[in-house]
C-alpha cells in the first residue's frame, strides 16, 4: 500500500515550507524513518522522514518550490510493481 508523504507543520506558526533536496530520487528504496528530502521553513532546517519503507513512487514538488503545509509532497509505494503503476497512472 503506498502512502503520500505530507509536508508536516513542525510549528504553531508555520505555513509553508520548501524542499531544498531530495535526498531519494524515484525508483529509489527507501526505510522507514529514513530521511527522504531537506524542508526549509521560515524558522528551521529540517530531514523530512519516510512513515514506510518502499520504493520512491513519484516525486510531486521540485526542489525549491514553496509549499503550503498539507501538500502531498511525494508517494512511497510498498513494493516496485505498485511503484510502477503509480509512475503509469500519473
Amino acid at each position: 500500500m503506498s502512502e503520500n508523504i505530507i509536508l508536516p507543520k513542525w510549528g504553531l506558526t508555520m505555513e509553508e515550507g520548501m524542499v531544498t533536496a531530495w535526498r531519494k530520487q524515484e525508483g529509489d528504496a527507501v526505510s522507514e524513518g529514513e530521511a527522504l528530502a531537506d524542508v526549509e521553513t521560515d524558522k528551521i532546517n529540517n530531514e523530512l522522514p519516510s512513515p514506510i519503507s518502499g520504493i520512491v513512487a513519484r516525486i510531486l514538488v521540485p526542489v525549491g518550490e514553496a509549499v503550503p503545509v498539507g501538500t502531498t509532497l511525494a508517494i512511497v509505494a510498498a513494493n516496485a510493481e505498485e511503484a510502477a503503476q503509480i509512475r503509469a497512472s500519473n
